[in-house]
């Protein structure tokens, strides 16, 4: 080869190294965070395609055999959001075998169990989190979703007074979500503890004044109160 052409040739081989440097890595959870604003604002078609992104970047880690905890962690958080719940658990069972300490794992495949109307694994998943929680961020917001669908299944189960009490940890971490005031009224109501559930019905409207379902409840407990009185 001549020089001229060896020349070129380690000039192409510097600019192939300085690119790759340069290059941005794929970053699946900024795919994820990116969906979940765009699906908080109602634009869910956008917010798919990052989603699908996200899968996208993490199977091409775990085929490349360079994928971690976190690899396996946003892959299921992704595919939850885009309902693909079986698929949540295929992969999260295969995150836990590398990864059994990661409690980010149990607690979204609890949300795909639950959704696959499985309460019974659904509450072994979130209860294993929630117990493994001491070695968690304190700021993890899934720690208040975890017992929000602890107090879902207890609800269901006619278990009025655990909801009760997931739910009101559940408020107490993130006290903004009307559902969650909604539904601790419910639990309350069921138990018959009129005042401590109207105070939950109450709490709902401040959030979302135009929570009908809550005004309604309102309205339902003071006719039972005043019947009473």
């Amino acid at each position: 080869m001549k020089p001229s052409s060896l020349f070129l040739l380690f000039l192409l081989i510097v600019v192939d190294v300085l690119v790759a440097q340069t290059s941005p890595k794929p970053d699946a959870l900024r795919q994820y965070r990116i969906g979940r604003e765009l699906e908080a604002q109602d634009r869910l078609s956008e917010a798919n395609r990052y989603y699908n992104e996200a899968v996208r970047i993490c199977m091409s880690e775990i085929d490349q055999k360079i994928a971690t905890a976190d690899s396996y962690t946003v892959f299921t958080w992704a595919l939850q959001r885009l309902k693909n719940y079986r698929d949540v658990i295929v992969w999260g069972e295969r995150g836990l075998a590398l990864y059994p300490n990661d409690y980010r794992l149990n607690e979204i495949m609890g949300e795909a169990y639950f959704y696959l109307d499985d309460y019974e694994k659904a509450l072994v998943s979130m209860q294993r989190f929630v117990n493994a929680f001491s070695a968690a961020p304190r700021n993890n917001d899934r720690f208040s979703t975890a017992y929000f669908f602890i107090g879902e299944i207890y609800r269901m189960e006619g278990k009025y007074r655990r909801a009760d009490i997931a739910y009101s940890v559940a408020v107490r971490l993130e006290p903004n979500i009307a559902l969650w005031w909604y539904r601790l009224g419910i639990a309350r109501e069921a138990s018959r503890d009129y005042a401590p559930a109207q105070e939950a019905y109450q709490q709902a409207l401040r959030i979302n004044p135009s929570y009908t379902e809550a005004s309604e409840a309102i309205a339902r407990i003071r006719r039972r109160l005043n019947s009473q009185s």
